[in-house]
């Protein structure tokens, strides 16, 4: 099996997020580097619930709680993954970004030098929470790197 010495992995905490970084770990060759780029979708910039909540402190007091959730989550997946790339001699770079999901590959991949891509495949129908929605099509075309999707785990 080929090794890589720097890989994007895009992940997110799904189940098919997780199926790619375990891959990402397999291939990714001792000393090497994995730079995960989260991508927090753009639509959670106007969450503020401002459709039940009556008034402007509410809305700003629900929006911070969101944010900060958003953070800590994000925060323990990152802390989790660079557990598991320093066990494994890979050194690891964490990004967060706020926009649409092909954007910000497409972004990241044009500002590194990378030997391979890799994102999970899409959720299977019946999957419980949000589809990102990923732009393949438009992903494909713009990324200069390999991109490796890594099919959804089996149930």
């Amino acid at each position: 099996m080929q090794e890589y010495k720097k890989i994007l992995l895009a992940s997110h905490g799904t189940k098919g997020a997780m199926a790619a970084e375990n891959q990402a770990i397999s291939l990714c060759s001792k000393g090497g580097n994995i730079d995960h780029l989260e991508v927090v979708p753009d639509f959670w910039k106007g969450m503020m619930g401002d459709d039940w909540l009556n008034n402007a402190s509410t809305q700003q007091a629900f929006g911070q709680y969101v944010e900060n959730q958003l953070q800590q989550e994000i925060q323990q997946r990152m802390d989790s993954l660079r557990q598991k790339m320093e066990a494994a001699g890979i050194s690891y770079t964490p990004f967060v970004n706020l926009g649409k999901p092909a954007d910000c590959l497409i972004e990241r991949d044009a500002a590194g030098n990378y030997d391979l891509i890799i994102i999970g495949s899409p959720r299977t129908k019946g999957e419980e929470g949000y589809r990102s929605r990923m732009q393949l099509e438009r992903l494909i075309k713009a990324l200069s790197t390999p991109l490796l999707i890594v099919p959804f785990p089996e149930q």
